[in-house]
């Protein structure tokens, strides 16, 4: 009898138990939860302890790690921060908005230029507005600004669903620090000095062979020529000799706060602001989107953590950005918030392999994985860091190696707020709360296609009976020196023409045996090589059956410098101001 009642108390103690798990995380499910995403820039999936590096201290990020959910094959639907970003926003593959290119220009260029995320795309931050959420951009946004007049702001956080901006509404630049070399349009830059030069020769040449009496030439000529050699110089030197003045500005939400910006205090100003956010709206529900300006070249670094790192200024901007994590997520905890915040961290694309300043490399580290930055297909410059937490909802400690992409925040965040999805176009991504749960074990991607500009590169398939992971590149760039694994030299790897390689067949692996693509399989060592590369096929063409016609948002007129588009805190071309004062103080 005892024994009996025993049972039935343990078994009662269970279903207790059960029904409550069951409807505590219902409960949570139900309620809207803030929602708090990092994206760093240009920081390599090796660059963190949690993936596996032990010279950079990130003890915050490695934290959101342990208390939540990590994915290993977490996939940036572009290897360039303009179109990856804005897959992010999207939810879609940058070649349907516009925001993938055919020319050389893969990123926007200019604050003043005129392409930017069309305002016919619906963001994930337009979607949560619409559910009730107060919505917060800080940091890097890098989607353009204007399209017609510098003050219509078609391309702007604000017209995009985000309630509050502050921040760089480009990237940051070598051009922001003085006494940096510039990063911008260099070789464009050199062509333009030297015809420059030349000019000015020739007019010299000829002013001085008129006044010795050897060339027989009317001075209306020479003046007309000098006219005409001096518009030339002043038409491209006007934007390119003030790029930190264009570009490296400071706006909160539609007016400019810096300019230029001083980038000794921009970590601290980004810092409170999110702070800042968090405390306003803490009675929430809210979405705070912290787009780091970490860890892009110049690597500015304040004077805390310059020198306290194993791995240079690199390591040193990374252990600043993984701080100012800290504090941030210090901050949800002050407030009370932590449980009821779905946290997410994640970079935009690999680290820059060819950002060095002589010996010293002043970009990321992508682990294992072959390739970085700029190049459309090798692993290195696709695969980075993902992580989630939200305690008591996700499983801690949970390591997931499927297929995900970035594009999947879009239907994540849209499911937890309780939206729909648009019904007017392709979503790309995928809902991720059942794999981050544990109730779905396999991804819901079969094939994810891996595009450099707007030319296809690579396929991804998720063989989801086998466990193998497919991938197969069309298109790799052309490394130089030879084997060197980058295209040093070159700042970043081409997409087209004499830079690449083309492969037919296919250079084909299996990322489950080889994750670090350094071994292609032939039809004599794998017998499924011709299906594979049939189904693929099949995959890329019904693939394309679903792309339209879209204008190009990164054509060479659109990412040109426009004078009449520039933001600018003064009248135009006498723009500087520091509206920010000396308000910081150290947090």
């Amino acid at each position: 009898v005892i024994l009996l009642c025993f049972r039935r108390y343990i078994l009662m103690a269970l279903t207790s138990s059960l029904c409550w798990n069951m409807f505590g995380l219902s409960a949570a499910m139900d309620s809207k939860p803030n929602i708090l995403l990092f994206l760093a820039d240009d920081l390599g999936i090796g660059d963190i302890g949690c993936y596996g590096n032990n010279t950079i201290r990130t003890p915050n990020i490695d934290r959101l790690a342990r208390e939540g959910v990590k994915l290993t094959q977490h996939i940036a639907a572009a290897s360039l921060c303009t179109p990856s970003r804005a897959a992010f926003l999207t939810g879609r593959y940058p070649i349907r908005s516009g925001m993938a290119s055919s020319n050389r220009y893969r990123a926007l260029q200019w604050n003043a230029g005129s392409g930017g995320l069309p305002a016919n795309e619906t963001t994930f931050a337009r979607l949560l507005q619409q559910q009730g959420y107060t919505t917060g951009l800080i940091g890097k946004w890098h989607q353009g600004v204007n399209c017609e007049s510098f003050n219509d702001h078609c391309h702007h956080p604000l017209n995009h669903g985000f309630d509050y901006f502050y921040g760089m509404p480009f990237t940051l630049l070598n051009n922001c620090q003085e006494n940096k070399p510039p990063e911008l349009d260099v070789a464009l830059q050199a062509k333009l000095w030297l015809y420059s030069e030349i000019i000015i020769l020739a007019v010299l040449t000829l002013t001085a062979g008129k006044l010795i009496g050897l060339i027989s030439i009317r001075w209306k000529i020479i003046a007309c020529f000098t006219f005409v050699g001096g518009l030339f110089f002043i038409s491209w030197y006007s934007s390119y000799g003030f790029v930190r003045y264009w570009n490296c500005i400071l706006m909160r939400n539609h007016d400019v706060a810096e300019q230029p910006m001083r980038l000794e205090r921009t970590a601290s100003l980004m810092l409170k602001e999110a702070v800042s956010f968090i405390e306003r709206n803490r009675h929430g529900p809210f979405l705070l989107f912290v787009s780091f300006l970490h860890v892009h070249t110049p690597l500015f670094t304040t004077a805390k953590f310059l020198g306290k790192s194993h791995h240079g200024l690199y390591g040193d901007n990374v252990e600043e950005m993984d701080w100012m994590v800290g504090k941030i997520l210090d901050s949800l905890e002050k407030q009370g918030l932590k449980n009821h915040t779905f946290t997410y961290f994640a970079s935009d694309h690999g680290g820059h392999l060819e950002a060095q300043d002589g010996s010293a490399q002043l970009g990321g580290w992508n682990g294992i994985y072959k390739g970085g930055k700029g190049m459309g297909g090798w692993e290195g410059g696709i695969r980075v860091p993902g992580v989630f937490r939200w305690p008591g909802v996700l499983p801690a400690g949970t390591v997931i190696d499927e297929p995900t992409s970035l594009m999947d925040i879009y239907p994540t965040l849209v499911h937890l707020a309780g939206g729909t999805l648009p019904q007017d176009r392709v979503i790309d991504g995928r809902n991720l709360v059942p794999l981050l749960q544990g109730r779905a074990q396999k991804s819901e991607h079969k094939f994810l296609f891996h595009y450099c500009g707007s030319y296809l590169h690579a396929v991804r398939w998720h063989q989801k009976d086998s466990g193998a992971i497919w991938k197969a590149h069309y298109v790799t760039p052309v490394f130089h020196p030879p084997g060197a694994g980058a295209c040093y030299g070159k700042g970043i790897c081409p997409c087209f023409g004499e830079g690449v390689t083309h492969h037919d067949p296919p250079l084909l692996f299996d990322l489950s045996r080889d994750p670090s693509e350094a071994k292609p399989l032939s039809p004599d060592t794998e017998p499924l090589f011709d299906t594979v590369i049939r189904k693929m096929g099949r995959a890329i063409e019904e693939h394309r059956r679903t792309l339209t016609p879209v204008p190009e948002q990164l054509s060479m007129y659109n990412v040109m410098w426009k004078p009449w588009l520039q933001p600018c805190c003064g009248t135009f071309p006498f723009c500087w101001c520091d509206k920010e004062g000396d308000t910081t103080q150290s947090l």
